[in-house]
């Protein structure tokens, strides 16, 4: 499920909002740099990487990310095989560059995931690892974890392995090149099979009743001294894209869960009032959800080009809630589905990116192999879950607050003015509201036998970009 990313445009970059997302980095005391001794270590290692014997640089892998992106996690090959499709799927070789309980493993830990904030990000390696030695750049010869998996002419798993690999990837694409490439029917056939594979996947996805949110990344400009947010919808060739990661997430964890051994990526079911919840947004912003339509399938009905069909997708990532990581040291846990995948699933495909990713590809390699698990990988697994959880819940901070200061910010040119809005939520003396335009939503005091879904008229009293505040009265 790939994740909105909101970015400042050059006309916004030396603004209000821009001094208010610096000032906030610092309240949450992100760090700016690497400590000296991470980086001279992560230099050592890139300059002399331990590269695996198996050699499977003669395969045309690729890359498919967004334009100008230096950490590319992932390089595909696809072909067809007999009646089927054969998916080749290279993972970094972070484990390679990263040494056990070293200087860049202890920063790592400490950090937990690339942290993405409107006017930039906070990698989780050094650049020489993270940007050079681990990432899958073209016509570079570098260490992967190569995952094979063998899918039948519906798309539906059949086999899958994971091994340590030389390749060189022959072309970095971006989304829009790919997608240019696989309409005018130019792409190579290791990327045309693709827009094959992806739908069959889609259609697995639906037939398990799973759901992807595939939201838009979003920029925030400046025009005429007033903020607004431009949103860029995801094309087709992103989610195709993502159900690769999303194959071999749950082609991982059902290594691990065979063996009893690793570590999983779950979520429960969202509580029914959440579901309401929801469908009450989606009624609000003119979208409604059919009762008798599954919710994955909602989803994939939406036009991602619609501003409201953003917000709807925005509002649905309340239902992915109570997402964790279970460690599995002996046996299966109760429940080890991640419900909104609908199926068990692991985090396997970001390890320059994301810390647990790491422990995954070791062990479901070790696995695959039919070698013991490492000692360091399996004495620090009852570790991640705490590490990771800390450092989501930091993201989700950034994430959240962040976003209230370029909410503050779209309304900060219209002080004075009056918003229709829907109530969506009632809460203790308070209501949440949903305002139609811009699409903002905001906690404003409860006039009495106001109920949800029901329509008022907000008077905005005053939009603070620095604290990300803003205040409405209520007049109809």
């Amino acid at each position: 499920m790939p994740d909105r990313r909101t970015s400042i445009a050059p006309s916004a970059a030396q603004s209000e909002l821009a001094g208010a997302l610096a000032a906030l980095r610092a309240t949450l005391e992100l760090p700016e740099e690497f400590p000296a001794a991470v980086e001279s270590e992560a230099r050592r290692a890139a300059a002399e990487p331990a590269l695996p014997d198996a050699d499977l640089t003669a395969i045309p892998f690729l890359t498919i990310d967004p334009a100008g992106s230096t950490d590319l996690d992932q390089a595909l090959h696809l072909a067809r095989e007999g009646d089927g499709f054969r998916v080749r799927y290279a993972i970094a070789d972070v484990p390679a560059l990263v040494l056990p309980d070293g200087a860049v493993d202890g920063e790592a830990r400490r950090r937990g995931q690339t942290l993405y904030a409107p006017d930039g990000r906070v990698p989780l390696h050094p650049a020489a690892i993270g940007e050079h030695a681990g990432s899958l750049l073209p016509d570079q010869v570098r260490g992967a974890y190569v995952w094979d998996i063998a899918l039948d002419a519906t798309g539906r798993e059949v086999t899958a392995s994971v091994a340590r690999a030389r390749i060189r990837s022959r072309r970095q694409w971006s989304y829009a090149e790919a997608q240019a490439a696989l309409d005018d029917g130019s792409a190579p056939d290791e990327l045309a099979l693709l827009a094959e594979i992806g739908p069959a996947r889609i259609e697995q996805e639906r037939l398990r009743g799973g759901a992807s949110l595939n939201r838009p990344d979003e920029e925030i400009v400046l025009r005429d001294g007033a903020y607004a947010i431009e949103r860029r919808a995801p094309l087709p060739v992103e989610d195709w894209n993502a159900q690769l990661s999303l194959l071999t997430g749950m082609a991982a964890a059902r290594i691990m869960l065979d063996a009893r051994i690793g570590i999983l990526r779950t979520m429960p079911a969202p509580a029914p009032e959440a579901v309401e919840g929801f469908r009450a947004q989606t009624v609000a912003l003119g979208l409604p959800w059919s009762d008798d339509v599954d919710y994955g399938e909602y989803l994939r009905t939406l036009d991602h080009d619609q501003p409201r069909a953003a917000a709807v997708l925005q509002a649905a990532a309340g239902l992915f809630r109570g997402a964790g990581y279970v460690v599995l040291d002996g046996e299966a846990p109760a429940d080890p589905q991640q419900s909104a995948i609908a199926a068990p699933y692991a985090h396997t495909t970001a390890p320059l990116r994301r810390l647990v990713d790491r422990w995954v590809l070791v062990v479901c390699e070790a696995l695959c192999a039919g070698r013991p698990v490492p000692v360091w990988a399996r004495d620090s697994l009852s570790a991640l879950p705490s590490i990771m959880g800390a450092s989501t819940r930091l993201a989700s901070r950034l994430d959240s607050e962040a976003l209230d200061r370029v909410e503050a910010a779209l309304l900060a040119s219209r002080i004075g003015a009056v918003f229709d809005a829907t109530v969506l939520a009632v809460r203790n003396g308070t209501i949440n509201v949903q305002l139609a335009d811009p699409v903002v939503t905001a906690t404003v005091p409860r006039p009495d036998g106001v109920r949800p879904g029901e329509r008022v008229r907000l008077h905005l009293v005053a939009a603070d970009i620095p604290t990300g505040t803003v205040r409405f009265d209520v007049v109809g």
